[in-house]
């Protein structure tokens, strides 16, 4: 991820948990955790049981999300004022005459007695731990979505209704392994109604306003199908299509896993012919584990995971 894209991210991230954003830059958001986003990045365990236990009103933390380092800071250079323009430019001003004469009197005395609270900063960036904790919550509450598309023209007359037919959208990640290994992602949509399955049903949902309120004047149609049902259709499509797809890969993996089982065999027997009775269920030991370890590395599978999941209601009757 480019400093672009984690800069959007954050932004969705912040939109979707209610944080309040004081300031905002091509490189960087000053925000107030909202409550659900403090208890899920800032680790304070016995704070919130704390809150939890009487009922507090939480005060939640706020952050410097720095997505753009280098631009951030060349802005806070550019901006910064020298330390002899500071000076001649307080000299003249009424507080620096007071604490000047406070000074005389009593000695040093801090320039601000009301200093502000310093700002924890996080440098996000691919691979900081920060942005990490922000995958990692973001994974765990959206997994899975119920939302209603927008219509596009509001309907003139107030007694219509239009239908919407829910749809079963499941994004499935495909793993093709063995020493080698290979990605692919698959997204399904099942109508409920219908039971009809599409296939990069994600790309369509990219083209349209999504919302999680019901928008006026829609109507929900009667489910026809259960959720079990619509997941086994994407299952039965997605084993139809892998089906067709050429696995000379998996030949070429269990020629390998044999050679190297040989090499092992070459050099394992010698050892357990040899070894004395004490040594041998050892070396025997030793053979199996690196059996197993070599048909783990090489042996050829597929496997599907569910990446996430979500109920979409779509205009129309499908």
């Amino acid at each position: 991820m480019n400093e672009k894209q984690v800069h959007k991210f954050i932004n969705r991230y912040l939109d979707a948990t209610e944080c309040q954003i004081l300031e905002k830059s091509p490189a960087h958001f000053t925000v107030k955790l909202s409550p659900h986003a403090d208890r899920e990045l800032t680790n304070r365990p016995y704070y919130w049981s704390f809150v939890d236990r009487v009922n507090a009103e939480p005060e939640t933390m706020t952050f410097l999300f720095v997505t753009d380092k280098q631009k951030y800071d060349a802005a806070l250079e550019a901006t910064a004022t020298p330390p002899a323009e500071q000076g001649a430019e307080a000299a003249g001003s009424p507080e620096a005459a007071a604490n000047a004469a406070l000074g005389r009197s009593l000695g040093f005395v801090h320039g601000s007695l009301a200093a502000p609270a310093r700002i924890p900063r996080e440098d996000l960036y691919f691979g900081a731990r920060k942005l990490d904790q922000v995958f990692d919550a973001a994974k765990a509450k959206g997994s899975f979505v119920y939302l209603f598309q927008e219509p596009d023209k509001r309907s003139s007359n107030p007694f219509s209704s239009t239908p919407y037919t829910a749809w079963l959208g499941v994004n499935l990640r495909v793993e093709f392994a063995c020493d080698r290994k290979r990605e692919e992602i698959h997204s399904f949509g099942i109508s409920l109604a219908t039971g009809t399955c599409l296939e990069h049903f994600h790309e369509r949902l990219l083209t349209m306003k999504l919302s999680p309120r019901l928008p006026a004047n829609v109507h929900i149609t009667k489910n026809g199908i259960s959720f079990n049902k619509a997941l086994t259709i994407a299952e039965q499509t997605l084993e139809k299509k892998l089906r067709s797809y050429d696995y000379s890969w998996a030949a070429d993996a269990t020629a390998r896993l044999e050679e190297e089982l040989e090499r092992i065999n070459g050099y394992y027997e010698p050892l357990l012919q040899n070894a004395l009775d004490e040594n041998k269920s050892a070396v025997e030991e030793q053979f199996t584990q690196r059996q197993a370890e070599i048909r783990w590395q090489y042996e050829p599978r597929v496997t599907v995971s569910a990446i996430n999941c979500g109920i979409f209601h779509l205009e129309g009757i499908d």
